[in-house]
């Protein structure tokens, strides 16, 4: 009995340890999101105020991202930007960005004060996540209603004319919904359609993959990602029977630029490993 006894506390003892790693893993992953998701509020609900003095001036964003950009601290996350002369450029330009996950805000919170003139297409279920959503709107987001298409390009195209004329930058996730499955999926056709009608240049914007995050498993460890923003590819003198040719040309230099920051990042991972098995020879 003794035995059997012993036998039993050995192998209890692995279990519970492998289940308090998870445990402690899925705890990090929900307070960290809690971490961000309430910083984000408390500094909307700070802001709210101020913005109201210059009501849908983009120029709020760069004020909210000054105070926002420190929860990547918070949480684990380092931003590293790459290409910044572009971002830096005031020009109004239609800039395309791959959408992994609600951690990509973050990141455009650490290269705002770069960009400057910038707004965001956004769904309209986001405005009424208040007090985000209403100090969003105060910053001069473009709330669409992914459900009705003529009614989001209409909305889009009509911001377009203000966007050209006041040099805004206007920045679209064209995959729609976001997906943290190591790959640039089918971009929607909504970005390259304003682009075209307004002639504009179109910027992409590259995340490295999110290698710390697995929402499946709830894991969201600590982690670096680049922002990689691509030379822009001019629109001038192309029509709407381009679009097609133009988002497959985008896409492609995105898909390169991810898998090249892919291999960079495995090869950050990989040694770090390898030191660590090589100490415990």
């Amino acid at each position: 009995m003794t035995n059997e006894l012993s036998v039993a506390v050995m192998l209890a003892g692995p279990c519970l340890a492998a289940a308090l790693i998870i445990l402690s893993k899925q705890c990090r992953y929900f307070l960290k999101y809690a971490v961000y998701f309430v910083g984000v509020s408390l500094v909307s609900v700070g802001l709210i105020p101020a913005f109201l003095f210059r009501p849908f001036n983009v120029l709020n964003l760069v004020l909210a991202s000054a105070i926002c950009k420190h929860i990547s601290r918070l949480i684990g996350l380092r931003w590293t930007l790459r290409g910044s002369q572009h971002l830096a450029e005031q020009k109004a330009c239609v800039i395309v960005a791959n959408h992994q996950s609600s951690l990509d805000i973050l990141g455009m919170f650490e290269i705002w004060a770069i960009m400057r003139k910038c707004t965001v297409v956004a769904k309209k279920e986001l405005f009424y996540a208040w007090p985000f959503g209403l100090a969003a709107w105060l910053c001069g987001l473009i709330f669409i209603d992914r459900l009705n298409a003529g009614g989001a390009r209409a909305a889009i195209n009509k911001a377009a004319s203000i966007i050209k004329k006041d040099q805004i930058k206007l920045w679209i996730f064209p995959e729609g919904t976001r997906k943290n499955t190591g790959e640039i999926h089918p971009f929607k056709k909504g970005a390259f359609h304003v682009a075209v009608s307004a002639q504009l240049p179109i910027l992409p914007v590259v995340y490295s993959p999110y290698y710390f995050l697995d929402d499946r498993h709830r894991t969201l460890d600590s982690g670096k990602v680049i922002i990689s923003a691509l030379p822009p590819i001019s629109t001038e003198g192309l029509t709407m029977d381009d679009i097609d040719g133009l988002m497959q040309k985008v896409r492609e230099h995105m898909t390169e630029e991810f898998s090249k920051m892919s291999n960079e990042v495995k090869a950050d991972i990989v040694p770090s490993c390898n030191s660590r098995s090589s100490k415990a020879e």
